[in-house]
């Protein structure tokens, strides 16, 4: 995932910030570092970069990507696009073995012609010395690597009218291909270099070359799919053009036409190859003397070195004999300009007259001051004093530790990135551990606050827990006063029930004593008619005693006897109804009371039954309670043990 720039150069997701890609980056601005969350980023400034590769020679975390034309190359050499390779004299010395075959691979799939970038490089050592020699030129900067070229545009622009003139070997090929072999295919290079689509992309180049195949990309294809077992027949046969890619290989094509007496001035290597060029720039306008030719190349081993081959092959120094031996087997021929029994005189003669069909302006062409676009902002002063307080650097000590842990070579070049935007003060080890210390001493004081809080909150536990000692002994009481209180309702329940059931007796007395009163009733009722009969006789046999005269004087006592028992009869079975009626009266307030005291008894019975229900739901309450109490009894007496 690209999550850096849309450049040819990007970060991806294992980026951790080490900085290692800043330290190796020759420009100080290409590089951004920017947090997300927790984490700093590296990314890349697409319009800084130079495409060097520097970053990801270092990177031992793969986080650094590059892009190429390699897919593009592939899908439209499968859909019948007529293109024609252009290889990098490079490819022989990674895959001296199998070059042909790979080749020869690209030709099945499709490919036209198959020419040697290394031909090129020849037409490009003779259009240096054609130009030098009628101009005039001392102390031109070589050109095949576009990473310098680019440099130079965007940050060195005085040295521009010193930079050759002339197109690099690629486009030199591409060039003679199109106008003097009269190929008119897409043109394909095989390349062991990043930068080499900033040139074939740039409107000084006019669009001759349209695809640059990395060998790294081209190969992760080819290992998948196969290559092929049958070469490719080479055409072009080139000189010592095949040793451009090494390290001083335009300075030995340069001597061995001009001799061993011309001083070209060599540098190479992502830092130093920049260094060079800005102590030339003061060398240049300082105007003192300069070298005939200053041949530079940014990657240290040279091309066959570049950024863009297989990771396996970085810094293989097999690739060095590799590409000598090809030099020994174009000097081994010994014929013509490739000679070496001939002087230098007569190989730049020779040289001259097999590029006799050649126009020098076909081969020149011209560079684009960048550098407006580019600018490097210098803070002043008071400025960088500004962002050094801000990295908490006061003194001057602090302000020149330059440890190179942010990956700039001083904390003054890290002050002018903050002031470019491209770094932050977190990144810098020293603000980290100064936040650090700062952090260390608040957490000290926060730890002494929480020591003293923890003091007063196992005072407040101890308290606490006397508080839960006295609530659970309330729990417990309660508990026991409620089981009391059941037991007690139990008993009232009991003798309540014994009134209802008295009550219930009571009922069935007065019932019964209602029964012996309506029968007592009957028999007031009985005697009345009796004694009513009675007075009735007694009254009758008054009438006869008296019709008797004497001899019914007896008879008459009786008589009267008899009326007079009637008479009390009557009387007492009044009195006794009378008095039936009071206790019928009596009765039945009674009666009433009864059932009002059994209505109330059964009500009480039931407000009992009530109760017991809910001392036991209070008792299984309470136990909860209890239960809850003892667990948070526990856990504040595990706090009070805490530290």
């Amino acid at each position: 995932m690209n999550i850096g720039s849309n450049g040819l150069v990007y970060t991806n997701d294992n980026c951790i910030g080490c900085n290692r890609c800043i330290a190796a980056c020759p420009v100080l601005t290409a590089n951004s570092v920017v947090e997300n969350g927790d984490k700093q980023f590296v990314h890349v400034d697409p319009d800084k970069c130079i495409a060097c590769g520097a970053c990801l020679d270092v990177c031992e975390h793969h986080a650094r990507e590059f892009d190429d034309e390699t897919e593009r190359f592939l899908a439209d050499l499968r859909r019948g696009e007529k293109i024609s390779i252009l290889y990098a004299p490079a490819l022989i010395a990674n895959y001296p073995q199998n070059y042909r075959y790979i080749l020869g691979t690209l030709q099945q799939m499709g490919a036209n012609r198959v020419i040697s970038v290394a031909f090129g490089a020849d037409i490009t050592t003779w259009a240096y010395i054609q130009y030098i020699q009628n101009n005039n030129f001392q102390g031109g900067i070589s050109q095949p690597c576009p990473a310098v070229v680019r440099y130079i545009e965007n940050f060195i622009p005085e040295l521009l009218p010193k930079l050759m003139p002339v197109h690099s070997p690629l486009l030199c090929a591409a060039i003679y291909a199109r106008k003097y072999l009269g190929i008119n295919d897409k043109f394909a290079f095989l390349s062991p270099c990043i930068a080499k689509k900033m040139e074939i992309s740039d409107p000084n180049t006019h669009g001759f070359v349209q695809y640059n195949v990395t060998f790294d990309h081209l190969m992760r294809y080819l290992n998948r799919h196969g290559i092929s077992k049958t070469p490719v027949k080479e055409e072009l046969v080139s000189g010592l053009g095949t040793i451009y890619p090494m390290p001083g290989g335009l300075k030995e094509n340069v001597r061995w036409f001009c001799g061993e007496q011309v001083f070209v001035q060599q540098s190479e290597g992502e830092k130093k190859v920049y260094e060079t060029l800005h102590k030339y720039a003061k060398r240049v306008t300082g105007g003192r003397p300069v070298p005939f030719l200053v041949d530079v190349l940014n990657c240290e081993n040279g091309c066959i070195d570049g950024p863009a081959i297989e990771e396996s092959k970085r810094g293989d120094d097999a690739m060095l004999y590799a590409i000598s031996e090809q030099k020994a087997e174009q000097q081994a021929k010994g014929k013509g300009l490739w000679s070496s029994k001939k002087s230098c005189g007569a190989r730049l003669r020779m040289l001259n007259r097999a590029f006799s069909k050649l126009k020098l302006e076909d081969f020149l062409r011209q560079y684009t001051d960048r550098s407006r676009e580019h600018q490097f902002l210098i803070p002043q002063e008071g400025q960088v004093q500004e962002i050094f307080r801000k990295m908490e650097k006061r003194t001057e000590e602090d302000q020149s530790i330059n440890c190179g842990a942010c990956g700039y070579s001083t904390c003054r070049e890290m002050a002018q990135a903050i002031f470019n935007r491209c770094n932050i003060p977190q990144g810098c080890v020293h603000y980290i551990k100064h936040m650090v210390e700062v952090d260390k001493e608040q957490m000290e004081r926060i730890s002494e606050d929480i020591r003293e809080k923890n003091r007063v909150i196992r005072e407040m536990v101890a308290d606490a827990n006397g508080q839960f000692d006295m609530l659970t002994g309330s729990i417990a009481s309660m508990a026991e006063q409620n089981a009391n209180t059941a037991d007690e309702s139990v008993g009232i329940n009991e003798s309540m029930q014994k009134v209802v059931e008295c009550t219930t007796k009571m009922t069935d007395v007065v019932d019964q004593i209602n029964g012996l009163l309506h029968a007592l009733e009957q028999n007031n009722n009985g005697i009345e008619r009796v004694a009513s009969n009675t007075h009735l006789l007694a009254l009758n046999a008054s009438v006869e005693a008296a019709r008797a005269g004497a001899a019914g004087k007896g008879f008459a006592v009786v008589a009267n006897e008899v009326r007079s028992l009637s008479q009390s009869t009557q009387q007492t079975a009044r009195e006794s109804n009378r008095n039936k009626d009071q206790i019928s009266t009596v009765l039945k307030l009674i009666t009433e009371d009864v059932e009002q005291l059994r209505g109330i008894a059964l009500d009480v019975n039931d407000r009992l039954r009530n109760l017991a229900a809910s001392n036991e739901e209070i008792a299984a309450a309470a136990q909860q309670i209890n239960e809850a109490t003892n667990q948070l009894h526990t856990h504040f007496q595990n706090l009070s043990q805490m530290e």
